[in-house]
């Protein structure tokens, strides 16, 4: 099986910095019977060389079609925008942050008409809720938020509050509100606790509240996720946090703009669920510079790919999260490892030039059972 790590395209108009598969993660493939092309330059963003892939056993491509047209499976982290569909082959294996049920319908009809089988690593699912990959992208976005909260409080620029986040004795800390107890928001919870901010977390889910108060006792409140809490504790919020997510569906709105109107001036938004819509009324995407704009008098920040301004750490967790998975196609074959591997076949979006995947069928595509089709 020839594997094929192409370069990032943009999405959403944003750099992509990490790569597929870190040279670690092509040796192993290699080790286990795959061969590996990689296009030049592929990995410069995350600091790896040419050389280094070179190292291990891969062929350098010079251009990004000889990836996408020749390898068996391809390995990118963000979804496949409609210059790179016509460049797939047919009954190609292509897998990544896939997110098709955000993407254009040509894009996954191409895939549909060429019977490729669409991996997406946000619904690669352990047991009933359990997301491991995506979940651990979303814990370096959690440690990353104290990161960009920090910097947005400092008064670099008029409007900006002017306070630190942990405080000093005698002046208070930062107020941090954190919609959403999953993985973000517990890495978030455990990071702003840990350095001094008072910490709010809000979720629907009991269990998830406990598991917070036990690991961060003392140090965190925790609250049920109603309309009447978020409307009591947005307000005197300086840095509120958008954790909040519905797999396979749009993000709920949360945060409503007139809640927005009654946060503090130069109180700061950051929205990471922005990739499946924001669960804030005011959240949008804004390239640039900083990607950050005021609104209502708050400062919003809200990008979708936060990991990939660590590039090289996120490469590196992504590459020990789906590097087991591969392997078991590269040994298994594809059929052999869906079979095999249920968490695998629940990230299956398309197979067989079928739609087999849940959050696809509300838009209009005839459903159809993966294990009927193996």
């Amino acid at each position: 099986m020839l594997i094929g790590i192409p370069s990032e395209s943009k999405r959403f108009g944003l750099d992509e910095h990490r790569v597929g598969l870190s040279p670690s993660g092509v040796l192993e493939l290699i080790q286990a019977g795959a061969e590996v092309i990689v296009e030049r330059g592929a990995g410069r963003e995350a600091r790896f060389t040419d050389e280094d892939y070179r190292k291990v056993g891969a062929r350098i491509a010079y251009s990004r079609e000889e990836v996408l047209r020749s390898a068996d499976l391809i390995a990118k982290v963000h979804c496949y925008d409609e210059e790179d569909c016509p460049m797939l082959k047919r009954e190609q294996i292509v897998c990544g942050f896939l997110l098709l049920f955000v993407a254009p319908k040509k894009t996954i009809e191409s895939m549909l008409e060429r019977n490729i089988t669409a991996i997406g690593y946000e619904n690669i699912e352990t047991q009933p809720g359990s997301y491991p990959i995506r979940s651990r992208m979303a814990e370096i976005a959690g440690r990353l938020a104290v990161q960009i909260a920090g910097r947005l409080l400092e008064s670099r620029k008029k409007g900006r509050r002017g306070i630190l986040l942990g405080g000093v004795p005698g002046v208070p800390p930062a107020e941090v509100v954190i919609l959403g107890g999953g993985s973000l928001g517990f890495s978030a919870a455990q990071a702003f606790s840990g350095i001094g901010a008072n910490v709010y977390v809000l979720d629907i889910d009991i269990d998830r509240l406990k598991k917070i108060e036990e690991t961060i006792h003392g140090r965190v409140v925790t609250l049920i996720s109603n309309r009447r809490n978020i409307e009591r504790i947005v307000r005197f919020a300086d840095v509120l946090i958008g954790a909040v997510l519905t797999p396979g569906k749009r993000t709920p709105i949360l945060v409503t703009r007139e809640m927005v109107k009654q946060m503090k001036p130069g109180a700061v938004i950051i929205d990471f669920s922005i990739d499946q819509g924001g669960c804030c009324e005011t959240s949008r995407f804004c390239p640039g510079e900083d990607y950050i704009y005021v609104e209502e008098g708050v400062i919003h920040f809200a990008v979708p790919n936060t990991p990939s301004w660590v590039a090289r750490t996120a490469t590196h967790v992504l590459n020990h999260s789906v590097v087991p998975y591969l392997k078991k196609i590269v040994q298994l074959g594809l059929v052999g490892a869906l079979k095999e591997s249920k968490p695998l076949a629940r990230g299956v979006y398309t197979y067989k030039g079928k739609v087999v995947h849940r959050s696809l069928y509300q838009a209009g595509y005839p459903e159809a059972n993966l294990e009927d089709l193996l």
